[in-house]
């Protein structure tokens, strides 16, 4: 066996050993948590865990085949310069971010069951316009995939919050399925990782997981018809305007009056920017590092080895949220005025905090961590010249992805209101895009080490924005306090 395949081999064993810790250990108290809790049924928790999950393993396994290789596809198998390799991936993002805004206002009118079943439909088409290898067909391939990415990151969480909300789920059965949803992604992942190294390998082709990738689509699109629900914003389905103008306003005002939400899209462009920019650098980054070995690195087995630490980040937030035995309070916001929620949680010690604030406070904490140690492990990968060392620090990285998505997930859950979630969702989006469209305008592949240290400042200054506006503490009130005594 290979270094990547030995390093592979461990992470899963490393997966399989705290996921046996999270099961055993922590299962009596989640149960009881449970069942003191003022909470929706097991049975409930599960039918809607269970929808949600089967329908998120196949639509990101999809997404996952295409990961590792559509770098090598555009730039190996068709030939086009790196240049133009990177004004495609600029084209998804732009799509993406053009899109957002409008596709979490159709989800809040015409249905997000319905625009998730959409999402499998366009990302089917920009699988087959990927096998010709003809750039007006490429680039018709990449504005499909921005339109897809933008439903598939708002849309289809957007369901799940308000359908647990409908349901008067409990803020720790939210977060248990958000953190299960992040666990199962990377499980999907790192099967998609493998299963793509061997589809390449035995039909030579690096087309061929975007074949499998679209029978999976066609077949999210068959489950989620079959077992989803429909749920909307505020009225339904009612509104006839293709854009909502209104709306669009209406959401942008509600991210205005309330610093918390606007720290969020901080944090959001900030941490998934460089996520993107760590897809499109990690490859060159490694080869850059390695030396020249008949047939090149393994990418899926260390593609998959990066899922696999995304599976252990996933488990670490879980364990966290179990431990932390927060109350169980419904996870629906019933207002977003800054002014309330900010004196709550600034001048009330922690342990007379409503449920719902503490939960906040936590999430906070570990997005600041997550966002700290992301930017440590990306300066550690600039400043070793060893391509092993470089994995690891990758790796680390990757971990940070598995808590970043069910903290963000659960954050937004609480702060955000069903009647624009999917709108601002994609909203939070927009500055998103426009920060990839610019890096990858500018050239990354030729400045991949200044790039890398960009992101790091960049996650820095988020942790220390989220400290600061979540985390503060007014001392005024309490001076007050002492000194009427």
């Amino acid at each position: 066996m290979t270094f990547y395949q030995w390093q592979l081999v461990g992470l899963v064993a490393a997966c399989v050993v705290f996921l046996t810790i999270e099961r055993y250990v922590l299962r009596k108290t989640n149960i009881e948590d449970h069942t003191a809790e003022n909470s929706a049924p097991l049975p409930i928790v599960s039918r809607l865990a269970g929808r949600y999950l089967s329908v998120y393993a196949i639509v990101m396994g999809a997404d996952w085949l295409q990961g590792p290789y559509i770098y090598s596809l555009y730039r190996e198998q068709y030939g086009l310069p790196e240049r133009l390799v990177a004004f495609l991936f600029v084209l998804g993002f732009l799509t993406a971010g053009l899109a957002a805004p409008f596709v979490g206002v159709w989800a809040d009118q015409y249905g997000r069951k319905r625009l998730c079943m959409v999402f499998c439909l366009i990302y089917t088409l920009a699988c087959v316009f990927i096998q010709l290898p003809s750039l007006p067909l490429l680039f018709v391939g990449r504005l499909l995939g921005g339109v897809g990415t933008a439903i598939l990151f708002s849309s289809f969480e957007s369901w799940l919050v308000t359908s647990a909300n409908n349901l008067t789920l409990s803020s720790r059965d939210l977060s248990r399925i958000l953190g299960r949803a992040t666990l199962i992604n990377s499980i999907a992942a790192a099967v998609a990782g493998v299963a793509s190294n061997k589809l390449v390998e035995q039909t030579d082709s690096f087309s061929a997981p975007f074949i499998a990738s679209g029978i999976l689509l066609l077949l999210g699109w068959a489950v989620i018809a079959l077992l989803w629900s429909e749920n909307y914003g505020a009225a339904g389905s009612s509104a006839s305007e293709l854009i909502d103008w209104a709306r669009l306003a209406e959401a942008w005002r509600i991210v205005r009056a309330d610093k918390r939400l606007l720290v969020l899209g901080l944090t959001q462009t900030c941490f998934e920017g460089s996520m993107y920019l760590f897809v499109f650098l990690w490859v060159p980054f490694l080869q850059e590092a390695t030396p020249q070995t008949p047939g090149g690195l393994p990418l899926g087995y260390i593609f998959s080895s990066f899922m696999v630490s995304m599976t252990l980040g996933s488990v670490i937030y879980t364990s966290i949220v179990s431990l932390s035995r927060l109350d169980g309070s419904s996870p629906h916001v019933q207002t977003s005025d800054s002014s309330t929620s900010e004196s709550a949680s600034s001048d009330t010690p922690r342990s007379a905090l409503p449920s719902h604030e503490r939960a906040i406070t936590l999430h906070a904490k570990l997005s600041s961590a997550v966002c700290v140690v992301s930017a440590a492990s990306f300066l550690l990968s600039i400043a070793n010249e060893h391509e092993h060392p470089r994995f690891w620090a990758f790796c680390v990285f990757e971990a940070c992805v598995g808590v970043y998505y069910p903290v963000q997930g659960m954050l937004r859950g609480r702060l955000i209101e069903d009647e624009h979630r999917a709108t601002l969702s994609s909203l939070f989006r927009v500055p998103l895009n426009i920060f990839v469209f610019v890096a990858l305008l500018t050239g990354v592949s030729s400045a991949r080490r200044v790039v890398l240290s960009a992101c790091a400042g960049l996650l820095l200054f988020s942790a220390l924005v989220t400290t600061a506006v979540f985390l503060r503490r007014r001392r005024g009130p309490a001076l007050a306090s002492l000194r009427t005594r």
